[in-house]
C-alpha cells in the first residue's frame, strides 16, 4: 500500500486520488451516524477458505458512516468506521466502541457512487443507504462531500471493523469489443472493396 498523504483541502483534487490512502486527524460526532446496508464484512482470509463453496458463513450487517471533523482543516468529512453485525446497528449496543476525543485515522479516498440497475433507492427517512450518494449524505449530516474508509488499525473493542475497501475497477470490456469488432469490420470491408469486387482486366 502507498504511504498515506494528508487530506488535500481542495476536494477537486480527491477525483483523482481514489483508493489512495490518506491521513486525518479529529474527532467523530457519533450522533448523526448513516448506515450502508445490507452489507457483508470484507474477511480475504474468510473469502479464500471459503471460495468455491456452495454454502457461505457469511453475516449480514451494515457499515457506519459517521461525520469526522478534521481539526487541521477545519472541515467534516464522512468516514466509514467499517461493519457491525446487525444485531450491533444500535449504537446503545456498541458504547465501548464509540471513540470519543482526537484520534489520528488512515483512510482511503472514496467518491460517489451512481445507483445501479436493481439497486433500490437510498432511503434517508429510515437511515438506509444502498450506494454512496455523497452529497446527499452530506446536506443530511452537515459534511463536505468528502468520504474515506477508514483502515483494519482503526479497529477498537467494542466498535465496527476497519478496512472494508472493495476495490472496483471500471469494467470497460464492451467498449474494447465494439471499437475492435468495429475495426475489425471497416477494414473488412475496405479489403473487399480493394481486392474482390475487382473486374477481370483492371
Amino acid at each position: 500500500m502507498a504511504e498515506p498523504v494528508p487530506l488535500p483541502a481542495d476536494p477537486m483534487e480527491l477525483k483523482n486520488l481514489e483508493y489512495r490512502p490518506v491521513k486525518v486527524r479529529g474527532h467523530f460526532d457519533h450522533s448523526k451516524e448513516l448506515y450502508m446496508m445490507p452489507r457483508t464484512m470484507v474477511d480475504p482470509a474468510r473469502e479464500a477458505q471459503e471460495a468455491g463453496r456452495l454454502s457461505s458463513s457469511v453475516q449480514s450487517g451494515a457499515y457506519v458512516i459517521t461525520p469526522f471533523h478534521c481539526t487541521d482543516l477545519g472541515i467534516s468529512i464522512l468516514v466509514n468506521r467499517g461493519f457491525v453485525p446487525r444485531k450491533k446497528l444500535n449504537p446503545d449496543t456498541r458504547q465501548k466502541g464509540q471513540i470519543a476525543g482526537e484520534v489520528d485515522l488512515v483512510g482511503m479516498v472514496r467518491l460517489t457512487e451512481t445507483r445501479k440497475p436493481f439497486v433500490p433507492e437510498n432511503n434517508p427517512e429510515r437511515n438506509h443507504w444502498y450506494y454512496r450518494d455523497l452529497e446527499a449524505m452530506a446536506k443530511l449530516t452537515g459534511t463536505d462531500p468528502i468520504f474515506i474508509d477508514a483502515d483494519f488499525k482503526s479497529t477498537v473493542p467494542g466498535g465496527p471493523i476497519g478496512g472494508q475497501t472493495r476495490v472496483t475497477l471500471r469494467n470497460e470490456h464492451m467498449q474494447y469489443i465494439i471499437t475492435w469488432y468495429g475495426l475489425c469490420a471497416a477494414t473488412s470491408y475496405l479489403w473487399f472493396k480493394k481486392f474482390l469486387r475487382r473486374t477481370p482486366g483492371t
